[in-house]
């Protein structure tokens, strides 16, 4: 109290005799050189001030807080809520991605820290190429396959065969590998279509390279599936060949007796 400061007017009402003072205004604003120092692209590293639902806000500098939205913390874990992977006060680093100077946002990222594992999909899992993963959920619709960390494919339930099924649910286990074709990718809908009726319809040289892959174990199982009726016609007459057998031995039967 008593000290002498220097102050800008800024607003004054005679009516109700109130004159507004400023401090701030007397210094450069931050927001009006944000851009020249802090570049798109450029990593910056803060500590964290605030974390919401919808993103963690890190400290830039006095009067600047960037926002680092929950969709722009990872490329492949389905986060929730930030406060599974950060702390409040905690230092991370993080890629400018936007700056609003006149609405005063500043938008930050941290998976931009490493390449998008989608792009490289398109390389690493071409169309026609065989793969193996682990069934990751089963829906009405198709079967999903993680290919690897944050990469699963879906197997549409029009591509898991030749015949007409109603779902996949009850035909596979969440947990189980299985090995399909693809037939498209998308790195911009971050998709992989696969498909188990065009590795059926393909059979030859993929299906040779794939049986020789399977255990002695699993090739014993599959034989066995094999020989055993598939389809429901293939029951019915299998029931029907019982039928006839019993009825054979019971007049063989009877003729002994005879």
């Amino acid at each position: 109290v008593g000290s002498e400061i220097d102050v800008q007017v800024l607003k004054v009402e005679a009516e109700t005799k109130r004159i507004s003072l400023g401090m701030k205004q007397l210094q450069p604003n931050p927001w009006d050189v944000v851009e020249e120092s802090y570049p798109i692209g450029a990593v910056i590293e803060g500590k964290i001030k605030n974390i919401t639902d919808f993103g963690v806000f890190i400290g830039i500098e006095e009067g600047i807080d960037g926002l680092i939205h929950v969709s722009d913390l990872s490329w492949t874990e389905r986060i929730k809520h930030p406060s599974e992977k950060y702390a409040k006060g905690e230092s991370i680093q993080a890629v400018v991605l936007k700056i609003d100077k006149e609405n005063e946002r500043f938008s930050l990222g941290v998976k931009q820290l490493e390449p998008d594992p989608w792009q490289a999909a398109v390389n690493n899992y071409p169309t026609g190429s065989l793969v193996e993963g682990k069934i990751t959920n089963i829906t009405d619709f198709g079967v999903f396959v993680q290919l690897e960390e944050g990469i699963e494919g879906l197997v549409h339930v029009s591509e898991i065969s030749r015949e007409k099924i109603k779902t996949p649910v009850g035909m596979f286990n969440v947990g189980d590998m299985l090995k399909t074709t693809v037939i498209n990718v998308s790195a911009a809908d971050r998709k992989i279509g696969l498909s188990l009726k065009a590795l059926e319809e393909d059979g030859g040289e993929k299906g040779a390279d794939s049986n020789a892959q399977e255990t002695p174990q699993k090739q014993q199982a599959a034989t066995k599936a094999s020989s055993g009726p598939s389809t429901f016609g293939d029951l019915l007459k299998a029931a029907a060949g019982a039928e006839e057998g019993k009825e054979e031995e019971k007049e063989e039967e009877e003729s002994s007796d005879d």
